[in-house]
């Protein structure tokens, strides 16, 4: 039986075999073909070799994460084989070179050995560079979609290249295609193209880029970490189009100091790093709150502690973020959950930081940072820019920029300003920034700068259900589980298995209506990617509500919507 338009693909092999552009060129295939596609890379921390592997979910309806079993299976080493062969759905296929031999695998399975380097090599004289584009071109052919639509994707990922690379790359994918047809090589799994549709393929780390220039960021320094890089590398492409300035200090320490020093002097400032890197910023973020100065901070998650796995991801710096540096003082901690949130929501936490100046932190993680999916393109109409309160004219001397007033927020001035001389210094001071160490003033400011957090957990978004309001069992969870949890309540209405999902975009402050939606739950389930389910500690420490049931994963890897489904049956079958 002959599935259309619904299948799973992954390619593996060696780092510098050239994985993730593969698999990217075959997913933009897919959506010019009217599909919709999820994607997930996974890739050792290791500066050359090791196995590296592109995932590539695709059907017809919209989804939002990716699952755990493999139609093709394209193997450009032993290794992939060895580590994949068992995802493989029944009457899957593998893809391999036929330079290592193929044992043990299920009768079911159809294996075709393709001469996919010999091919590279023969014709175009690159033995390993090219295979993974001859595959591209054998998966077309096994899946009897038209080549054709191919060229305009090559043109456009090798435009900046010597034409000759674009040449060699069409040449390699119909070598490839020309033998699978020639041999007359079959799977039950078919691409046809559907309507047009306008949708983008983009990742997190994009996403959240787009978010941070629609909003109007003006400066950005990061030091590189993975997984946050190509932020860094996104900007600095469209530096001069947007006039940003972009700078590569020299450590993380660095990094937020400039992008303070930048919002004191009037710019929008970004600075993005992983959990190691924000170990080193806290002081900085300190820094931010009692100026209150406004910063934006990206921080991408990924397994630790220490170094800890750097390639893989997981949800444990949430407890970490909220309580950054030492003392109180306002930190607005906000967790996009897909690409979408991710542009919007990182476009909204400049507003936020400038009208409440104090640091906002946009916590995601390397899941969500560097899996594509495609969307429809953003609604940049959506975006509208809240600077605060800034003073324009200043009458009064000497200026008093951290001035007591009822909502905790005083107006900035910038330098440059008539009469909006003050002092911004890092010890305790008054309104008009003046070192003042008396009982009295401390008061007067520690109320003063936490009024603004009562204020945001009145004015900023409220968490709202996901899904039928009476269903059996509610799932609360955070950031980028949050595909896995839609794509598994879908999976589960087949079952009669009614689930729906509280999401918590806004952590900190953390909503009072969580504790009336939660109290409203039948049954509860934290779903969360780290060890100890730091969301769940954070609810009951603010509502005194635990959970009837956890699931939580800590090995590195994303939830799978299947894996979470299956998860979730062992628990409503109890």
């Amino acid at each position: 039986m002959v599935d259309i338009n619904r299948f799973v693909w992954k390619i593996g092999g060696e780092a510098g075999y050239g994985i993730k552009s593969a698999g990217y060129i075959f997913a933009k295939f897919c959506i010019r073909h009217g599909l919709f596609v999820f994607s997930k890379t996974e890739y050792p921390s290791l500066i050359r070799g090791g196995h590296n592997s592109y995932t590539l979910r695709v059907e017809e309806k919209q989804i939002h994460s990716y699952i755990s079993t493999v139609d093709i299976l394209v193997a450009l080493d032993k290794r992939t084989l060895d580590l994949h062969k068992d995802e493989l759905t029944q009457n899957g296929v593998i893809i391999h070179d036929d330079t290592f031999k193929v044992d043990n695998i299920r009768q079911d399975i159809k294996v075709y050995a393709l001469p996919l380097s010999k091919i590279a090599e023969k014709r175009l004289g690159e033995k390993k560079i090219m295979m993974n584009t001859v595959s591209i071109g054998a998966t077309i052919a096994l899946l009897d979609a038209d080549l054709n639509h191919l060229t305009s994707i090559l043109e456009e990922r090798f435009k900046t290249k010597p034409k000759k690379i674009f040449e060699d790359n069409i040449k390699a994918a119909k070598a490839g295609y020309d033998f699978v047809k020639e041999n007359n090589l079959t799977c039950e799994k078919k691409l046809v193209k559907k309507s047009e549709n306008k949708n983008i393929l983009v990742n997190g780390n994009e996403a959240m880029t787009l978010g941070a220039i629609k909003a109007g960021c003006k400066f950005v320094s990061i030091y590189p970490m993975t997984p946050i890089n190509s932020i860094l590398h996104m900007m600095a492409r469209f530096s001069r189009d947007y006039g940003i300035v972009v700078k590569q200090p020299e450590d993380e320490i660095s990094a937020i100091n400039m992008a303070i020093g930048a919002s004191f002097a009037g710019a929008r400032a970004l600075t993005a790093t992983s959990g190691g890197g924000f170990c080193l910023m806290t002081e900085g973020v300190g820094l931010a709150g009692e100026t209150e100065t406004p910063v934006v901070i990206i921080e991408g998650q990924r397994s630790a502690p220490s170094t800890g796995m750097p390639t893989n991801t997981e949800q444990g710096d949430l407890k970490f973020v909220m309580n950054a540096s030492q003392g109180d003082f306002p930190r607005i901690v906000i967790a996009p959950g897909d690409q979408e949130e991710a542009f919007y929501l990182t476009a909204e936490a400049f507003n936020i930081a400038e009208h409440y100046q104090t640091p906002v932190i946009v916590l995601t993680d390397k899941h969500l940072a560097e899996s594509y999916k495609s969307v429809e393109p953003f609604d940049q109409e959506k975006i509208k820019i809240d600077r605060g309160l800034i003073a324009t004219k200043i009458e009064e001397v000497p200026f008093k920029r951290y001035r007591f007033t009822d909502n905790g927020i005083s107006p900035r001035s910038f330098p440059g300003l008539e009469n909006g001389m003050h002092n911004a210094a890092s010890d305790e001071h008054d309104e008009i920034g003046q070192i003042d160490e008396s009982s009295a003033n401390r008061n007067k400011m520690m109320e003063k700068r936490m009024k603004k957090l009562e204020l945001a957990e009145k004015e900023l978004q409220k968490p709202e259900i996901i899904g039928k309001k009476d269903a059996d069992f509610t799932i609360v969870s955070w950031g980028s589980t949050k595909g896995a949890i839609i794509d598994a309540i879908d999976f589960l209405k087949e079952e009669n298995i009614t689930v729906n999902f509280l999401q918590i975009k806004f952590i900190n402050p953390l909503h009072k209506d969580i504790s009336q939606l939660m109290k409203a739950a039948k049954k509860t389930i934290l779903v969360e990617n780290n060890f100890t389910g730091q969301l769940g500690t954070v609810i009951k420490e603010k509502t005194g509500l635990d959970f009837d049931y956890r699931i939580l994963k800590y090995d590195g890897r994303a939830f799978s919507s299947s894996e979470l489904c299956d998860r979730i049956k062992k628990i409503t079958y109890r």
